[in-house]
């Protein structure tokens, strides 16, 4: 996370032995198999954001999964720089955000994506949760605008609220680490290789050929953005934020979408993110106490869905 000074290029770099010491961490945590010791700051589906230095965190670091080689790694960096660049074309303001290496053992580098630090509670979750849905927020309506004019079919926005930062004038975009930029000719510019590496080998061929293309093309579809939108409130007991959020996506839609099918829509979401950690876990156990070699990525804990 970032705030917004820090696009103008004044604010200071995370120091390369500061990122060194946090990959260390990292190290002994996976060696370990429980990352519970690691400054955590936050957690997604795929990795958690760290908080560093230790001592007194300044920069949120999120660990991608480790890169085979320099050049996966150097085109990974290229295609998020692109889509950095896509979304700030788009009209969002969107943090300062670095993505670093980290040489690990052979040729295999460990990539963070690296964003100076802002107070947790101008995360939009956390305003509407202080807030009021009788008398409803400006940031509903900014939320709702920006994904319609961001989202198309080369471009897109995991719209989310929990990715939005509100200063009460605007918004700002912090989760992109994840690089939704197609082609015109529809091809995914993502590389979902390191991505697969993270689950059981046996499911790495259709989670890459079938579950992941699935998934991302969720975010480039508007109305599908809507949902995801909808369905995290949900996950986030922000339950009675459902109909004003609904009111405000909707104007922006030609068949609106109902509170049921985003019940529905939820339902499924939790299940397959659940069934798809469930599996990195086994994952993690077998490597661990079968093969006995660290697991080399980091997992969410306890996600309360």
């Amino acid at each position: 996370m970032a705030t917004p000074e820090a696009e103008s290029g004044t604010a200071r770099r995370l120091d390369d032995d500061d990122l060194r010491a946090l990959d260390a961490a990292v190290a002994e945590a996976l060696g370990r198999g429980d990352a519970s010791a690691l400054p955590t700051l936050g957690f997604g589906e795929i990795s958690l954001v760290l908080g560093w230095p230790r001592e007194d965190p300044a920069f949120a670091c999120k660990r991608l999964p480790p890169f085979r080689s320099r050049q996966r790694f150097d085109a990974y960096r290229a295609t998020l720089d692109d889509y950095l660049a896509a979304l700030r074309a788009a009209g969002i303001r969107v943090v300062d955000t670095e993505m670093r290496p980290v040489a690990l053992d052979g040729e295999a580098v460990a990539g963070y994506v690296v964003q100076p630090i802002l107070p947790a509670e101008e995360l939009a979750p956390r305003v509407l949760a202080r807030s009021d849905p009788r008398r409803g927020h400006p940031l509903l309506a900014a939320v709702a605008e920006t994904a319609a004019r961001t989202v198309s079919p080369t471009l897109g926005l995991d719209a989310q609220l929990a990715n939005w930062i509100w200063d009460g004038e605007g918004l700002t975009y912090i989760d992109v680490s994840t690089p939704m930029i197609w082609s015109e000719e529809g091809e995914c510019r993502l590389d979902i290789e390191p991505m697969s590496l993270a689950f059981p080998w046996i499911l790495r061929g259709a989670l890459m050929r079938f579950v992941a293309p699935g998934i991302l093309d969720t975010y480039r579809d508007l109305r599908k953005v809507y949902f995801d939108i909808c369905g995290n409130l949900l996950r986030d007991r922000l339950d009675a934020w459902l109909d004003p959020v609904l009111e405000q996506v909707n104007g922006h839609l030609g068949e609106p979408i109902t509170a049921d099918q985003v019940r529905r829509y939820y339902r499924r979401d939790k299940l397959l993110w659940a069934s798809l950690l469930r599996a990195r876990r086994l994952d993690r156990a077998w490597h661990l106490h079968v093969r006995r070699r660290p697991y080399p990525f980091l997992l969410p804990g306890t996600i309360d869905r």
